[in-house]
């Protein structure tokens, strides 16, 4: 194995992959002060100084080029996939037409004062789980009361499309009877729903709220286990791709990786969800440009830049990026971080950008509105009807969203190390495993996850949470 890891035939900086200084940045040449430096074959910012060759390129040496609001221009740079053969998994068919992988109770607040009685519920529930019913999960949040605007909206959309998730095979929204967010308007957000599906219980109006909470989840549970896996096509399957902690190595190994499942799904009908809108800043020219029409290439432009305009509303740099902790595994800029992320999409041309807590409704790569914040945008992309969430990360995390959220460790020391929280090693691609030997394996556990066959590390611990994007005041 090579020490030094040169990605692009143009670049000017290699990658160590061994030592101390594992996934930083080493000169492969003399670089000179406002020079760019050259990673993927991409400029991922400017010198500030003279570096020699062989010298360590970060943070002391490196600064971002970034600018503010940008004008773009259409540039298609389609690349069609090759379709694959039908495939198929085992899942939980609804009458709506969705597939769910799980067969679980989900109770969701409507506003925070109550998330204590959606847990309690949720736990004296969980006695009575039988049959192929896989669980009874409360999904706690501070938010639904003393909102305004588009803080309000996004807490009822984005708790409508959780109430409308195919993973649950029943829910029960609680409400309390005074917040804003109401059951009445949480209700319309969701538009059509099966009532037997879905079970409304608003607190104030009862005297003992738990056990009539408890006795409405006991006849979802029996509604559940009415209910048995079928042979599906992959094209039902929705994947939501999303990193956090990364580090250098994340470019080289998980990213790619991902990226390669996710045309292999495309490949075979299915969908996938991109997301962290602020960490495509530097490499978004790349997506506008796989847009398959002018009309996506629009919606990419607005949402790029609608996010800049959210922080500059907010007086905060556009830029604050990358994180302490992705600086610490070898990340210098902005432009390197986006550059690293966005590989998670693969080659697929962008079919379609979702607004926040939109649903996904085409096939192929989807682009989501959300932050890059690990859970918000997690749960921004189970909103979105993603059934399972693929998570890479070099600094490694515990979190799970609501759904199967996959753990993909960028290096081996991480998957060693971190075993109760890591899925999958895709360190071993250093080692020399070919990335499509991997993908494939990749794939097939992904339909084995689906199939209900395994369960992710998230699920086998209880980790399981929700965080809603908060953007105004609070009253």
């Amino acid at each position: 194995m090579n020490n030094i890891l040169k990605i692009s035939p143009n670049d000017n900086v290699g990658v160590a992959l061994s030592g101390e200084k594992k996934g930083h940045k080493t000169a492969l040449c003399d670089i000179k002060k406002g020079q760019e430096v050259i990673k993927y074959g991409y400029p991922i910012g400017k010198a500030v100084c003279d570096i020699k060759k062989d010298g360590h390129v970060h943070t002391h040496n490196l600064k971002t080029a970034l600018g503010d609001i940008l004008e773009y221009h259409y540039q298609p740079n389609i690349d069609e996939l090759p379709s694959a053969e039908e495939d198929f998994f085992s899942g939980y068919l609804r009458e709506d037409g969705q597939v769910g992988i799980r067969n679980e109770i989900w109770i969701i607040p409507t506003v925070g004062c109550i998330s204590g009685v959606a847990s309690k519920i949720a736990a004296e529930a969980s006695a009575h789980i039988a049959g192929s019913c896989d669980g009874v999960y409360a999904f706690p949040h501070p938010f639904g009361c003393s909102q305004l605007g588009d803080d309000h909206e996004n807490t009822k959309k984005l708790l409508a499309a959780l109430a409308s998730h195919p993973n649950a095979a029943g829910v029960l929204i609680l409400g309390l009877g005074c917040e804003n967010n109401r059951i009445s308007g949480l209700a319309e957000a969701m538009g059509s729903y099966d009532s037997k599906r879905v079970r409304f219980l608003e607190c104030q109006d009862i005297e003992d709220e738990i056990k009539t909470g408890v006795d409405i989840v006991k006849e979802l549970i029996d509604g559940a286990c009415s209910l048995t896996r079928v042979k599906v096509p992959v094209s039902k399957l929705v994947v939501g791709l999303k990193c956090g902690g990364s580090d250098g190595l994340s470019g080289i190994t998980a990213n790619p990786l991902t990226g390669c499942f996710s045309d292999l799904l495309v490949a075979a009908g299915g969908s996938t969800v991109l997301t962290e809108v602020p960490e495509m800043f530097g490499a978004e020219t790349i997506l506008m440009n796989r847009c398959i029409n002018a009309n996506v290439f629009d919606k990419t432009v607005s949402m790029i830049n609608s996010f800049k305009e959210y922080y500059k509303q907010n007086n905060q740099p556009i830029y604050e990026n990358p994180s302490p902790g992705n600086k610490d595994g070898g990340i210098t800029t902005l432009e390197e971080k986006s550059l690293g992320c966005t590989q998670k999409s693969g080659r697929a041309p962008v079919c379609d950008v979702l607004g926040y807590a939109d649903k996904s409704e085409k096939k192929g790569l989807n682009l989501l509105y959300a932050p890059g914040n690990d859970l918000v945008a997690a749960t921004a992309l189970a909103a979105a009807g993603a059934q399972i969430v693929l998570f890479t990360t070099g600094r490694g995390t515990p979190f799970g969203c609501p759904v199967p959220t996959l753990k993909l460790s960028t290096n081996t020391e991480l998957y060693t190390k971190k075993t109760a929280w890591m899925d999958m090693d895709a360190g071993v691609l250093l080692d020399g495993v070919p990335m499509e030997q991997l993908a494939r394996t990749l794939y097939d556990t992904v339909k084995e996850i689906a199939s209900g066959n395994q369960k992710t590390k998230n699920e086998l611990n209880g980790y399981r949470e929700i965080a809603i994007f908060k953007t105004g005041v609070t009253l």
